[in-house]
């Protein structure tokens, strides 16, 4: 495992090539990167906005509002930079802290009424005033964020008030940020304390356990007051659910007849990594405790206590809880539960984007696949893709010295690709600017929808080609951030919107034009073109000055930007742009690159599943055989694909062929997606 100081190194090192490979101040990525991280796990909301405002007695870098707690997040950092760890003294703790209170107590005098109009903190100082004005705050959250660790000295810091208004100060150091990798490579997240009965489920297997019990509303409501999101982060459905609408039925059930509400509900399905039970059966702890499915139920119980103010402590909540054992397979597991514990609802397959084979197209060419040599190098590189946050350093964390070297050579920071990332890239040139601008989770979610349809229209679209251009339009994202932050009439603010409505307005104006943009010209020479440089620069200052300044009744930029009227506000932008040919695909070119490409994945993929089929062991197609000839079984399978196992079974179909091993493959991951564990 990866010790602390070697997780400093390299956390400083992403965020240097964060700042480096898109223009950003280092401070900017520092506080990107350790904000992208709490939001992971639930610490933060999708609604998290960088929003620097810096003035005599007052530090602010940005905010955070979660609309269902009704909790106010101010953020400041300290970034040290340092090679080794500084200490955060309470000197600095101090001083941060009261220049956030004294911002706080400025909105609500309005503040924002002194700032520019067209700057990211108005908008921030604007929607406090706002929320103040509305009493929509329960409880602020002061949180300083530093890659330095805080002082020995500093135990806890106990709550206070800031007008009237509960207040919670939180250090999130490089030992916080650290533990959350931790948790991630381990799958032990947080521990929940109770102490509720249980009733235990005989268990035939050693891979799980699971339980029967139940809670009060008054135990759930408490439970998400204290984790939040954290309790839904593999909830296939928590992005959708949470909307901070009270269910009817379930609100009805808990006002009049809150007795019933066992007998009413589908209730709770949760899955933990561990329990700890006393000496008479009772549930005391639950280690990364998840609940699955029946957010909405949560949702609605503490927005009935909360909102509402209904008592629920008469309402009891039956739960199933399934403990996964086995450590190696707990993803797995865990995203299977969550699946069919789902089934009975209306849910999009998008919502299982974690299992897509997207994710396994983009990890096979990620490894396959070297980027040409650029700048005199000698050396060829990957572009690292990167499914699960901390997978680039969870594979050098038992590596030589020589091999971690040689891992980082070919396997360079800058050319990290991260999926979320990704899905701000792609979604920008698929022209959905408004949902990029409403934040990482929403454009993910956004992406997972457009590429889980894209695979069912075409189940060969994730090509070598695809995977080349993706990496181009990250490039060309990256780009069009440095040249924003660098350009003269930029003025510090609203730059990640520019950026995302600059490249869905090249991409709209080329659409119109019906040309097609080469992306493989970028991708073998890892960079933009000077030419097509030019015209971005074009584009870029247009969109700017056209964003900045909304129609009249949408003074909040941040929030106009999240508009599709927005969207159609920068389509109506006339350019007259010269775009040298050279950059363009004609449409037959287009078509035949795409069908060779087909070609050469179709053949692969028939090679790659004829290995797989001929590397499962004869008794595990036995197993299958026998499970496909039960009489309840063979309505789903022809004689002709029975008799195909059956020889594969006894042996008698070494090597299958191409159609074989496709057919022979269909019914063993039908067996697996039917519940047999083979």
């Amino acid at each position: 495992m990866i010790n602390l100081k070697e997780f400093h190194e390299d956390f400083l090192q992403s965020v240097l090539s964060d700042a480096e490979s898109r223009g950003l101040l280092k401070s900017q990525a520092f506080f990107e990167n350790i904000c992208e991280e709490l939001v992971s796990i639930g610490d933060l909301s999708n609604n998290y906005t960088a929003a620097e405002y810096i003035k005599t007695g007052i530090e602010i870098h940005g905010y955070d509002y979660d609309e269902e707690r009704k909790i106010l997040s101010l953020l400041v950092h300290h970034f040290f930079q340092e090679n080794e760890i500084q200490t955060l003294t309470k000197t600095i703790i101090n001083t941060k802290f009261n220049r956030l209170t004294s911002f706080f107590k400025k909105c609500s005098n309005g503040i924002h009424n002194e700032m520019e109009e067209t700057s990211d903190a108005f908008s921030m100082a604007y929607n406090i005033n706002t929320l103040l004005a509305q009493e929509n705050i329960n409880k602020i959250r002061l949180v300083i964020l530093t890659d330095g660790k805080v002082t020995r000295n500093l135990t806890t810091i106990p709550s206070g008030e800031i007008g009237n208004i509960k207040t919670d100060y939180r250090i999130i150091d490089i030992e916080y940020i650290y533990k959350i990798y931790q948790s991630e490579a381990n799958n032990a997240d947080f521990e929940v304390n109770l102490d509720i009965p249980a009733l235990e489920i005989p268990a035939l297997s050693e891979k799980y356990q699971s339980y029967l019990t139940f809670l009060t509303g008054d135990q759930l409501v408490e439970i998400y007051e204290q984790f939040g999101q954290k309790l839904f982060e593999q909830n296939v459905r928590t992005f959708l659910q949470f909307k901070g609408n009270v269910n009817k039925g379930i609100k009805n059930t808990i006002e009049y007849n809150p007795e019933m509400f066992f007998a009413y509900n589908n209730g709770i399905t949760a899955t933990a990594s561990d329990v700890i039970l006393d000496n008479n059966g009772n549930i005391k702890k639950i280690v990364n405790f998840q609940i699955v499915n029946g957010g909405q139920t949560t949702s609605s119980i503490y927005a009935a206590s909360k909102l509402s103010k209904l008592n629920v402590s008469n309402v009891s909540v039956q739960m199933k809880l399934s403990v996964v054992k086995d450590l190696a397979k707990q993803g797995e597991y865990v995203s299977k539960i969550s699946e069919y514990a789902n089934t009975q609802n209306k849910v999009n397959k998008s919502d299982f984007f974690s299992n897509s084979p997207f994710h396994k197209e983009m990890k096979n060419y990620s490894n396959r696949i070297w980027v040409a040599t650029t700048g005199g190098s000698q050396r060829r590189t990957h572009w690292f893709y990167e499914r699960v946050r901390g997978e680039y350093l969870n594979e050098q964390a038992y590596l030589s010295k020589s091999q971690k070297d040689k891992f980082q050579l070919e396997n360079p920071k800058k050319q990290l690709l991260d999926k979320t990332f990704l899905s701000k890239s792609e979604n920008s040139w698929l022209q959905k600017p408004n949902i990029v601008s409403k934040g990482a989770q929403y454009s993910f979610s956004a992406f997972a929808d457009y590429i889980t349809h894209w695979l069912e229209q075409d189940n060969l679209a994730i090509t070598e080609s695809y995977f080349k251009d993706a990496v181009a339009r990250v490039i060309l994202f990256r780009t069009v951030e440095k040249l924003v932050s660098s350009a003269p009439w930029y003025e510090n603010a609203f730059r990640a919107q520019t950026v995302t409505y600059s490249i869905a307005y090249l991409s709209y104006y080329l659409k119109k034009m019906k040309r097609f943009l080469n992306f493989n010209r970028i991708w073998e020479d890892q960079e933009v073109p000077a030419s097509l440089i030019k015209v971005l620069n074009t584009i870029s200052e247009e969109v700017y000055y056209t964003i900045t300044n909304p129609p009249p009744g949408y003074a909040n930029i941040a929030q106009w930007s999240k508009k599709a009227g927005c969207w159609e506000s920068v389509k109506q932008i006339k350019l007259n742009l010269q775009v040298d040919e050279k950059l363009f695909l004609d449409s037959e070119e287009k078509q035949y690159y795409q069908r060779e490409d087909k070609k050469e994945k179709q053949l692969d993929n028939g090679i790659e599943v004829q290995m797989l089929v001929v590397s499962i062991p004869l008794n595990v197609w036995m197993e299958l055989f026998n499970y496909y000839n039960q009489p309840g079984n063979q309505s789903n399978i022809t004689r002709t694909q029975l008799d195909i196992i059956r020889k594969m079974a006894y042996g008698k179909l070494l090597p299958p062929s191409e159609k074989q091993s496709k057919i022979l493959n269909q019914l063993y991951e039908k067996a697996k997606g039917e519940g047999v564990m083979v």
